[in-house]
């Protein structure tokens, strides 16, 4: 992967075909639906939350992203709508789905690549919960990280135990259904214990649970210097 190839057509282009594409899902839906597949409603980040997530980015100056969940791409498409608009020299997108082509028959992956996005992004097929493990110990650094992937609370706190390892410190992480009490309580402890600190406002005005009013989307800022807890020091954190 060269991470400085661009669509033809230059720079200046290139948010604005990954925009059109990301307009194209949003009125038309996936270019197909494999039966027996997730519910593109349901699985996809909502239009305007993927907004909130891009212009995050832009405004962190990410370069460096990690994505848990690929699915139809509408939150990748967001991100990589970032990406394109940050002016990073090497900007690269890490995508983590392994039912990416067993689940959804690759379609969210032919819609990075039709944005012109396969030149900065890459696509792997495994569990995050291996992968990242791998990534963590490469010494690989990341500005941010997305997560969608499995809401298993232990597969959400592996995810989000390495997570914290690979993005840098000061830098942030964004959860999807952080309204599901399994998602919820996982990144409850990495604030209780860890130092995460929700953003205040990055994601305001969201798409927010009709019922009580929580938010779908949370931001969490990454202590800088990671701390080193105190084991003996153990606080509830659900």
């Amino acid at each position: 992967m060269n991470a400085n190839v661009q669509p033809d057509g230059g720079a200046g282009e290139w948010p604005e075909r990954v925009a059109a594409v990301r307009r194209e899902l949003t009125e038309h839906g996936p270019p197909r639906r494999p039966d027996g597949a997730p519910d593109f409603a349901t699985v996809t980040l909502p239009d305007r939350d993927g907004d909130q997530v891009r212009d995050l980015l832009v405004q962190e100056g990410a370069g460096t992203v990690v994505e848990i969940g690929l699915a139809y791409a509408g939150s990748a498409l967001a991100i990589g709508e970032a990406l394109s608009r940050t002016g990073s020299p090497n900007p690269r997108h890490v995508v983590i789905d392994p039912f990416q082509y067993t689940a959804y028959d690759g379609a969210g992956w032919e819609l990075l690549c039709s944005a012109g996005l396969d030149g900065i992004a890459e696509l792997v097929t495994e569990p995050s919960q291996r992968f990242l493990a791998r990534l963590a110990d490469a010494g690989f650094t990341a500005d941010a990280a997305f997560v969608d992937g499995s809401h298993h609370f232990h597969n959400v706190f592996v995810d989000l135990h390495f997570l914290g390892e690979i993005v840098r410190p000061g830098g942030i992480v964004l959860l999807d259904d952080v309204w599901w009490p399994s998602v919820g309580a996982a990144v409850r402890y990495f604030e209780t214990h860890l130092g995460w600190r929700a953003v205040p406002g990055a994601l305001a005005g969201g798409t927010t649970d009709p019922a009580d009013g929580r938010p779908r989307t949370g931001a969490y800022r990454l202590p800088d210097p990671r701390p080193t807890p105190d084991f003996r020091e153990f606080r509830p954190f659900c």
